[in-house]
């Protein structure tokens, strides 16, 4: 890469958005249009010379557009937004993405006369609607409010993860030999792997370490710690034949469950819309006006079949849930047709495979006719789409006067029954029992995973580093993944325990006449020794093909991991125990924030949120919120204590303090000053 026509090249493009982004901030006009249309101008095609120097360094600076544009989706992701809307969401998002990737594959093949793997890019493009579009235009429009609303974002963030998915998919299907059974299995099956382990562990431990960094009050040190996380998972996605979008979507969803959200998407905002900018300009680049024209009536056909075919799977998905009436129906319908970003990422892709697989269609040469479909079809969709939110409205308006009495009954009994089921289903103890099977399922992936990272770097030549450890990496890898597997080992027993309560519970029930206790115990131990056996039998196997070849080797590892299970379990059970809770804490983070919220928002006019450590000597020390009097002495209110990275909120009034509690408190400027003085009085 030379630096004089690349930093030209740059230059060009940053001036080229710049302009575009006040014009179409004028006009209110979304600016990723603008963004293309600008590559489009600037591209060869258009005027038969470059305005570029070097196009292709622009190209790979704009894949950071992608990063960082994933990387605040998952930023946006609400855990506890989709546990509430889920059931509507996820089956309407099932629904749409299969139908459309059916729809695009069948015209690829039928109409077009294309080939399996085109056929299949074409379909994956036009699955996904665009979030950030749709967010951009209902923010703009302030129907933020609306019940739509959370249905048709929660529908397009899970396309966005369904399509995620699908571009591993697809990458896998590209590069390997046509699109056999085998190559989509493992492509599901990798990236289903590397979804739960990247999500589980990173939950652990990342969460937390960005708790700890926000805590110093320096923004700096929290982007740069964050942007290192996004960029390693980005990789090891890359390196593992996935997409950048992953890693960085995964990575944002990780800093969503971490209490500095609200901070980190407020610093990553400008570095997303820069390199956003660079990325939708590099798609325009790509774009042959001439070939656009020339594959019009494609366009205009996809164009059709997105709008309708969306509309129809969205609408038919959320009214078929029984959650929503018509209205709201025809409003998700409406709102999900169109293509956007994640259109251009499919595109994109299959751009940079076109090579290998020119010789699926030789009379193709450098007229590839997919790039400009998509982006024609994803111009126009997106052009329409505020008009169709518009319309939304009175289009559901028209729908619930219009429609017949008789569908109204029909949808009333059809939406009962579904209540019914769900009623019934929601207190059974073979949820319960559901549950820990998948919680135990998820438990194998873990370690199958672990296995996996352990068994790549044991391919790495670390000769470069030590000849010694080079020679005997095996054995110390066998040994780190082995400690990690017993770490995990004391969450399968107690998930296998209860496993086996819930089994005997259905089984025998719950009655205490002797020979129902006697059956219980005979099943509780038939089923806990299946579980144990089953999960003894994936570390056996996954042993085999790490551990080292010879026998003493084996005597070693086996004689450390059996001194440390005996004289370490403590320590093994305290460390899966924290992990839990993390994860836990983790998850619940978006319900931790909104009880927080709420208590700030009951402040009064000159209250202050303040933060206090408790000093050694203190005679706070052992004392509690009652015998300390703290709110008559002081009229202060203790919001939540931190001990050890633990945050303990809505304490009782029996709660004990101890040294070195980090207390925060609300209350006026002389209340908190008051605490202060009180907790910081020596004995």
């Amino acid at each position: 890469m030379s630096e004089g026509p690349f930093f030209q090249s740059l230059a060009t493009i940053m001036v080229a958005a710049g302009l575009v982004a006040v014009v179409f901030s004028r006009l209110k006009w979304p600016k990723a249009i603008g963004y293309i249309l600008a590559g489009v101008l600037l591209n060869e095609h258009t005027w038969g010379g470059a305005f570029l120097a070097d196009p292709g360094s622009v190209q790979t600076i704009g894949q950071l557009g992608v990063v960082f544009l994933m990387f605040t989706m998952g930023l946006e992701f609400s855990v506890s937004s989709m546990k509430k809307v889920g059931h509507v969401v996820m089956p309407t998002a099932l629904l749409d993405t299969v139908v459309m990737v059916w729809l695009g594959f069948t015209i690829g093949r039928s109409v077009f006369g294309w080939d399996i793997v085109p056929s299949f890019f074409l379909g994956a493009a036009i699955c996904d609607s665009a979030t950030t579009l749709l967010a951009k235009v209902i923010d703009e429009m302030r129907w933020k409010e609306r019940p739509f609303v959370k249905y048709v974002l929660g529908t397009s963030v899970c396309e966005d993860i369904l399509c995620i998915g699908i571009i591993a998919l697809i990458s896998g299907v590209a590069t390997g030999q046509g699109l056999s059974f085998s190559s989509m299995a493992s492509a599901v099956g990798g990236v289903g792997v590397f979804f739960g382990a990247t999500i589980v562990f990173g939950m652990v431990f990342v969460p937390k370490f960005l708790n700890s960094v926000a805590r110093r009050k320096d923004d700096e040190t929290l982007l740069v710690a964050l942007l290192g996380c996004c960029f390693v998972v980005a990789y090891i996605a890359y390196r593992l034949d996935f997409s950048l979008a992953l890693g960085a979507f995964l990575v944002g969803i990780l800093g969503a469950s971490s209490d500095a959200r609200t901070r980190i998407h407020a610093m990553v905002m400008p570095l997303r819309s820069t390199f956003a900018a660079v990325f939708f300009v590099s798609i325009g680049l790509m774009v042959d006006p001439s070939a656009c024209l020339h594959h019009l009536p494609a366009i205009l056909l996809l164009t059709a079949v997105v709008l309708v075919g969306k509309f129809f799977n969205c609408f038919a998905g959320t009214l078929l849930t029984g959650e929503e009436g018509l209205k709201t129906s025809v409003q998700v319908g409406f709102s999900m047709a169109q293509i956007g970003e994640f259109a251009f990422m499919v595109a994109l892709l299959y751009h940079s495979y076109r090579g290998s697989l020119k010789e699926l269609h030789p009379t193709w040469g450098e007229t590839d006719p997919v790039l400009p479909i998509v982006v024609g079809v994803s111009l126009l969709t997106t052009v329409l789409n505020p008009l169709l939110i518009r319309l939304s409205d009175k289009a559901g308006n028209l729908a619930e006067t219009y429609c017949p009495s008789r569908f109204f009954k029909l949808l009333a009994a059809y939406r009962g029954f579904l209540a019914r089921y769900r009623a019934a289903g929601s207190d059974d103890r073979r949820a319960v029992v559901r549950a820990d099977i998948r919680q135990l399922i998820l438990v194998g992936v873990l370690q199958f995973a672990v296995a996996l990272v352990f068994a790549g770097l044991d391919r790495v030549d670390w000769s470069t580093l030590s000849k010694f450890f080079n020679d005997h990496k095996r054995i110390f890898f066998c040994l780190l993944m082995n400690t990690v597997l017993i770490t995990i080992l004391p969450q399968v027993f107690a998930l296998a325990r209860r496993l086996a309560d819930g089994i005997a519970g259905i089984v025998v029930g719950r009655g205490e006449a002797a020979w129902q206790v006697a059956i219980q115990r005979v099943v509780r131990l038939v089923a806990l020794a299946v579980v144990i056996s089953l999960d003894f039998l994936e570390v056996a196997m996954i042993n085999v093909n790490l551990a080292p070849g010879d026998w003493w080797s084996r005597a070693v590892i086996a004689s450390i991991l059996l001194l440390a299970a005996v004289f370490g379990w403590r320590f093994f059970v305290k460390t899966g125990r924290l992990a839990a809770q993390n994860f836990t804490e983790a998850m619940e983070a978006d319900e931790r924030l909104a009880r927080l919220s709420k208590e700030v928002t009951l402040m009064l006019p000159g209250d202050e949120i303040g933060r206090l450590e408790i000093p050694q000597g203190s005679p706070a020390v052992g004392g509690t919120v009652v015998s300390l009097n703290i709110r008559a002495k002081t009229g202060a209110f203790v919001l939540s204590v931190e001990r050890e990275g633990r945050v303990t909120r809505n304490i009782g009034p029996e709660f004990v303090f101890a040294a070195a509690d980090r207390l925060t408190v609300l209350g006026g400027r002389k209340a908190v000053t008051a605490l202060q003085n009180l907790i910081a009085e020596v004995k």
